[in-house]
């Protein structure tokens, strides 16, 4: 091994043993050459990358819808949710503990009302 204050050694000269990529040498085009091929052809490659390519793209895919779901569906499902178990829960304690009725007089603008507290912080 060489130390590390001497100067590298110049490589063997090995273009007469190895080809070279500057200078191939002719194919030869006997049959026995031609047999000896992969018998896979240019499209299966192509075919191969594509379907590596959409691969990564569904899985780029899926990864958005999760982040989607996590960061605002459940989060504002959670919220809208909780509201409304919320507000049944103080209504069936204030029946119990007191002698009134609550009673929603208009369910949809009560549920309206709900979605749009619920989305107010988000």
């Amino acid at each position: 091994m060489a130390s590390p204050s001497s100067p590298p050694s110049p490589p063997a000269d090995t273009s007469d043993s190895t080809p070279s990529f500057l200078d191939p040498s002719p194919i030869p085009s006997s049959p026995s050459t031609i047999d000896s091929l992969p018998d896979s052809a240019p499209s299966d490659t192509i075919s191969e990358a594509s379907t590596s390519d959409a691969e990564r793209e569904w899985k780029e895919s899926l990864e958005q819808l999760e982040l989607l779901l996590t960061m605002v569906v459940v989060p504002y499902a959670g919220k809208y949710f909780g509201r409304k178990c919320a507000y049944w829960g103080w209504a069936k304690f204030m029946e119990w503990k007191y002698p009134v009725t609550i009673e929603i007089t208009s369910p949809g603008s009560f549920k309206a009302a709900g979605a749009v507290e619920a989305a107010a912080t988000l």
